[in-house]
């Protein structure tokens, strides 16, 4: 056995319709989500014992499902359900909640399988916080060439594309991987990049070139809040390199200031004002949400 299959944890975990222990949680090998990676997946942010964004977490794998074809084997209710069973209650330490979905078991063939039973598997991780010197500093990312498929508003199982993008950036010592088709900027390997520019707050547009994060929706909000100017519009790349600011978002990252790019400055190399205003914000966001649910914060 490998060291880290043995520290395999024993937290609950959900598959189709049970709670077993995730070290024993258990597929078939004809799974055409191990098979194909015909499948979607989720991941949200769990704050004080609450999700946070769950209700536009659960759309976009609604849209996903979609997308490929699945129909959603669960109500909103009862991803609730299921999310409110596995976290940890209360306390601050923050947990993540990751959803999969894959069209189900059938022997090996390309061609979508009607009338298939869905996998369902939910699990509960540790969320381990940004440390405050890291955010004060900054972090450093690395561009490249966006190799992956036409389809990447799919937030899909098969994720080749992103891992062998994300060790672009491990092997370079940096934080990222932005990527960008031609000369426009379109996302990183597992997050959405932001510019500021004169005061605005700019993303690259929703289509099928990029999956909408869900930050994309609670960053127009907290800007509208903050009175900052929004824009979702292409980007290129000397516009990223010529920004005053370069942030990423994401589940697991928040909002994270970039301060260089290829080794190169961003605006003067250091955490901006837009960012310690949104990242204010969204702490709040993240209190608000708790306190709606009842839960303390």
């Amino acid at each position: 056995m490998h060291p880290i299959t043995d520290a395999l944890p024993a937290t609950l975990c959900y598959l189709d319709g049970e709670y077993t222990a995730l070290r024993d949680a258990k597929i078939s090998v004809l799974d055409r989500g191990f098979i194909f990676g015909d499948g979607i997946y989720e991941y949200v942010p769990v704050y004080f014992g609450q999700p946070f964004c769950f209700e536009e977490h659960m759309a976009r794998l609604d849209r996903s499902l979609a997308e490929l074809q699945i129909e959603n084997p669960l109500s909103l209710a009862q991803w609730r359900e299921i999310v409110m069973r596995l976290v940890a209650p209360g306390g601050d330490a923050p947990q993540s909640v990751y959803f999969q979905v894959t069209r189900g078991v059938a022997p090996r063939d390309h061609a979508m399988v009607r009338g298939l039973r869905p996998t369902v598997f939910v699990m509960v991780n540790p969320l381990p916080p940004i440390s405050d010197a890291i955010r004060a500093k900054g972090v450093a990312c690395v561009t490249a060439a966006d190799f992956r498929w036409q389809k990447a508003h799919i937030k899909s199982t098969s994720l080749l594309g992103a891992v062998l993008a994300r060790q672009i950036s491990v092997e370079a010592g940096a934080a990222e991987t932005i990527m960008f088709r031609g000369e426009w900027l379109s996302e990183a390997s597992s997050s959405n990049v932001w510019i500021v520019k004169d005061g605005t707050l700019a993303g690259p547009p929703k289509n099928n070139l990029v999956l909408t994060g869900i930050r994309y929706g609670l960053l127009e909000r907290l800007c509208k809040a903050q009175g900052i100017a929004f824009a979702l519009r292409p980007i290129s790349r000397d516009e990223v390199f010529a920004a005053d600011e370069l942030l990423i978002s994401s589940a697991s990252k928040e909002l994270l200031p970039v301060v260089t790019l290829d080794g190169q400055a961003i605006g003067n190399g250091r955490p901006g004002p837009i960012y310690q205003s949104l990242y204010a914000a969204y702490q709040q966001a993240k209190q608000h949400n708790a306190q709606k649910h009842g839960a303390p914060a």
